[in-house]
């Protein structure tokens, strides 16, 4: 129980951070709501007690007007609550369907590309998909519960009388104030309240816990009917070989259905029995008020208030043991959840400011750097010691494997190395402030993404941007003549998931976008991580062609396994199962006959159409 409380006050505490007052809106509109049946139920048993008593006219007449007025106020006063609550709950949803992509956005990059933490979060968004478990339930569950505790609280308050109100001496059914048979129509009520929701809410149990389930049955649906069904890239594939019988077939083959009747077959067997339970229990309570007003100990119309008192109260009870039941069920997916927005970022920020250069004199040393990747014995890199050199272009080749993209993820510090220290003019990397140190490289990944955003944005990384510069690097990226074509220019938005005049760009106009958005960073340091694989020659060979113009002075580190691109760097090294054997220009490294580059060279021989092929 103290594990279960400590869940939900901190998850509690996690909507406390969000910038509007969700909750106290919610409590607020649950109190308007909760008061307005019991303003019926006092006024209805003062009129009724009115028309069987002296039966004024004047006070009828007040009463119901005086009835008419609470319950307009009261209204208002709800509809202003729920207004004011609705209007942050809108904002609510938005807040907690991005509590873990914004974790993801501040996470160590180690973890973000971690199977393990990949895995629990795919979890925690198909269990709050499905049934809504995790942050999800449990302000779903919040407005309920307030709801439920304010109608208790005032049922006890309206129903107290029952018990004070006694039965004249001389009755024979003054045994009703007997504490015996008041404490049996307790029992009786606690039976209604407790009990049967208690078996209904074990049923719901049964429920809860068939959210696996649900999220196989989920990634099913998705799978056949959404990713192959509704895929235009399959269904080129469905029709060339006549896949439709073969994906219908297997959807119904892996259905869940049968599993989900008999889920439903139990639910309600415990939902049927609880609302059994509850009948019988109501209809007690309700025998022994009427019994007391026959004696004379209240009048005729409190019948009314103490029965709708009793029926709120046993429904209230009902309902929150009900949400609690389910609460229940929630509590390990809401632990996780919470969990993983707690996970902490190891990686140190540094505190070092990286000294400004106008010469961009930035010298980088690996010295003795090895590394393995989290949960994995070999090694990707060993013993890596190499120096990049102010203004010069260097070329890192390799076969697939071969470390050159982790060498590069060390390099911008997405990852720390396992053995040996990388520095910066001396200084180990670790040490400077961390955005500081990312500001000296612009780089273009291997696997690169660009956002449904405006060219402009995309290019300059801002809403803000010098569309001057925007323009020179497009052009220098080779993008000049595409750009022209566009109907808004850099105001096009790439993709249509925002705007259905958004273009499609191919995937070489893309690698020149992320090309041109490395030059607009202006850094002294340019890495490219296979920057022309998605070309056609014709466009490689003007990038190539253009290198120097590119990159002007500053130092460029060009990262491919296609040799022939690489013969207009000044220094070339070679890569081979995590480290670097071989360095030097395209001419000494092809002399060395017994050598990786002379190997590979001639493995790709066959595509070259040069006269220094070694045969």
């Amino acid at each position: 129980m103290k594990k279960t409380i400590n869940t939900i006050v901190k998850g509690l505490k996690v909507f406390a951070k969000f910038p509007k007052p969700v909750l106290l809106s919610s409590m607020l509109a649950s109190m308007a709501s909760s008061v307005t049946p019991f303003v019926n139920l006092y006024m209805s048993a003062q009129i009724i007690n009115e028309l069987v008593g002296n039966c004024d006219r004047e006070q009828l007449l007040f009463l119901v007007i005086l009835t008419i007025g609470l319950n307009l106020l009261a209204a208002l006063v709800s509809r202003a609550a729920e207004r004011w609550m609705n209007y942050h709950e809108n904002q609510m949803w938005t807040q907690i369907y991005c509590l873990n992509p914004r974790k993801l956005l501040t996470m160590d990059f180690a973890d973000v590309e971690d199977p393990k933490i990949q895995e629990r979060h795919e979890a925690i968004q198909a269990h709050q998909r499905g049934m809504g478990f995790g942050f999800r339930f449990l302000y779903q569950a919040c407005r309920p519960v307030l709801d439920n505790v304010m109608r208790i609280i005032l049922s006890i308050a309206f129903a107290f009388s029952l018990f004070t109100l006694r039965v004249p001496e001389d009755s024979p059914l003054a045994w009703l104030d007997n504490w015996y048979a008041v404490a049996g129509v307790i029992v009786i009520m606690l039976l209604s309240v407790i009990v049967a929701p208690l078996v209904s809410a074990i049923g719901m149990q049964v429920f809860g816990k068939a959210s696996e389930m649900n999220n196989e049955g989920n990634r099913i649906f998705s799978f056949y009917y959404w990713q192959v069904a509704g895929s235009d890239k399959r269904a080129k594939d469905v029709r060339i070989y006549s896949q439709q019988n073969l994906i219908t077939r297997e959807s119904r083959a892996r259905s869940l259905m049968s599993g989900w009747l008999g889920i439903a077959k139990t639910v309600d067997r415990y939902d049927a029995a609880g609302q059994v339970l509850g009948q019988l229990a109501n209809g007690g309570a309700y025998l022994y008020i009427a019994s007391k007003a026959l004696a004379g100990a209240f009048p005729v119309g409190n019948i009314v208030q103490y029965v709708g008192a009793i029926f709120q109260f046993g429904n209230a009870v009902s309902d929150l043991v009900m949400k609690l039941g389910m609460g229940a069920a929630n509590i390990p997916h809401l632990e996780e959840a919470i969990a993983f927005l707690e996970i902490e970022n190891k990686k140190y920020q540094g505190t070092l400011p990286v000294e400004k250069r106008t010469d961009n004199k930035y010298v980088i040393d690996f010295k003795n750097v090895s590394f393995k990747y989290p949960g994995s014995e070999a090694y990707a890199l060993k013993n890596l010691s190499l120096q990049f050199e102010l203004g010069r272009k260097l070329a890192v080749v390799g076969q697939n494997g071969s470390g050159k993209t982790t060498m590069i993820k060390l390099l911008t510090r997405l990852y720390d190395p396992t053995e040996g220290e990388i520095t910066l003019n001396g200084i180990p990397i670790w040490k400077y402030n961390y955005d500081e140190y990312m500001a000296v490289f612009g780089v273009v990944l291997q696997d690169f993404s660009l956002l449904t955003f405006t060219l402009g944005q995309n290019v300059a990384a801002s809403t803000e941007y010098n569309k001057d510069h925007v323009h020179e690097c497009l052009s220098l990226a080779g993008f000049d003549a595409r750009l022209e074509t566009m109907p808004k220019g850099l105001d096009t938005y790439l993709y249509k998931n925002f705007d259905e005049a958004g273009v499609e760009p191919s995937g070489g106009e893309e690698q020149k976008i992320a090309l041109a958005r490395a030059l607009y960073k202006n850094a002294p340091f340019i890495v490219l991580d296979e920057p022309t694989a998605a070309l056609d020659p014709i466009a490689e060979y003007e990038i190539y062609t253009r290198f120097n113009a590119i990159v002007g002075d500053k130092t460029a580190v060009y990262i491919s396994h296609r040799l022939s691109s690489c013969r207009f760097c000044d220094d070339i090294i070679v890569f081979h199962e995590g480290n670097a054997i071989q360095r030097g220009t395209h001419n000494e490294l092809l002399i060395d006959a017994s050598g990786k580059y002379h190997e590979l060279w001639n493995a790709q021989a066959q595509y070259y159409t040069d006269n220094d092929v070694v045969a």
